[in-house]
């Protein structure tokens, strides 16, 4: 925002002197002065500092946000590449700079229906994890990039294959990292049945020995149980970890998409659980952010968490169709909006904000 404020007030000095210069090429030729002392002083009107935003951002699915020092890094599905966007303010994402990173070679495993794209920085380098296949649906697998570059607009993005287990090598997609006592996991949805007659997704969790491999045993984390995970058919997917005040939550996406009711629920990790550990995961069994009509948004889920440029407040970014009916569509647009804990140390996510309302800008340093 200060450099905007800036680049307003050059414009104004420059203004400033072209009224001037004008004024002195047409008065001097009408033998006229163009003195300060003739002519009333030109007022410059500073701009008004902008404080808030509204949503939607900007047209899209599967939002991901990772901030790295003062930079957030975003992407969301394109469909047939990577697109990774670079910002100081995730509210003006649609002025960002953006630039694709990554396109397949037509006709391999991983060159159709890329989803769901997400970001991190771990060991010091720059990996991205997507949903890719070949254009039959069972194929659809989870893949990873590594860059070490430490600017992730800059350098090569490699390819570091599938990320799978020998246990779990079936449908699974929306793959994202967890980092709790000193290990990293990798969590995702997928469909067990190899056939994919069984359409259900269920979200699987496994360890990882770096951060394109995983390693031991693979446990089911949660399948849908409650009707509002069955909406269209039984859905869990897109998980997301959320680091709490005491504890960590698994939040995630239930329901089919092209649905309205696509919503969020919610794991609770148990005090000292191990996430491995199936039953040391809570479950909730409502869920914890639903659709609102009144504010335009239907089927609102695949969600990201990220935190305010001064680190004070707690941030969710999530896609949601404008009006009913139009399901998993490129209708979807993204917003975001601000959410608390808690006095039991659990998230708030209270419900969605209308479009258009004007929302206090996320706290700066």
């Amino acid at each position: 925002m200060g450099r905007k404020l800036k680049s307003m007030r050059r414009m104004n000095k420059r203004n400033e002197l072209v009224v001037i210069a004008l004024c002195v090429i047409v008065l001097f030729g009408a033998g006229l002065s163009c003195s300060k002392s003739d002519n009333p002083p030109i007022e410059i009107i500073e701009p008004v500092e902008e404080t808030t935003f509204t949503n939607p951002l900007i047209t899209g699915a599967d939002p991901f946000v990772f901030k790295d020092g003062d930079t957030y890094y975003y992407m969301h599905t394109v469909g047939n590449a990577l697109r990774l966007w670079e910002t100081e303010a995730i509210e003006d994402l649609a002025s960002a700079t953006s630039k694709e990173v990554f396109r397949p070679t037509a006709g391999t495993p991983n060159s159709r229906n890329i989803w769901a794209p997400e970001i991190f920085k771990l060991d010091g380098k720059w990996y991205i994890y997507y949903t890719a296949g070949d254009g039959d649906d069972i194929n659809q697998r989870t893949w990873v990039l590594e860059n070490s570059n430490s600017d992730p607009m800059q350098g090569t993005w490699e390819d570091k294959g599938k990320i799978y287990s020998d246990q779990a090598d079936f449908w699974a997609i929306d793959g994202t990292v967890m980092e709790h006592g000193g290990k990293r996991y990798f969590l995702w949805s997928g469909r067990p049945d190899k056939t994919n007659t069984d359409l259900t997704q269920k979200i699987y969790i496994s360890e990882m020995t770096n951060p394109w491999t995983l390693t031991g045993d693979v446990t089911l984390l949660t399948e849908p149980e409650y009707g509002w995970e069955r909406n269209g058919f039984g859905v869990n997917e897109a998980p997301e970890v959320l680091k709490g005040p005491d504890t960590y939550f698994m939040v995630y996406s239930a329901s089919f998409c092209g649905t309205d009711d696509y919503a969020l629920g919610m794991l609770t990790l148990k005090e000292n659980g191990n996430p491995l550990v199936a039953s040391d995961w809570i479950k909730s069994d409502q869920p914890v952010f639903t659709k609102k009509p009144s504010a335009n948004a239907f089927g609102p889920g695949h969600n990201s968490f990220f935190k305010s440029p001064d680190g004070s407040e707690d941030w969710l970014i999530y896609h949601a169709n404008p009006n009913s009916g139009m399901g998993c569509s490129g209708s979807r647009t993204v917003r975001m909006q601000s959410f608390t804990f808690d006095s039991n140390g659990k998230p708030n996510f209270g419900e969605p904000v209308a479009t258009g309302l004007e929302i206090d800008q996320p706290a700066q340093n």
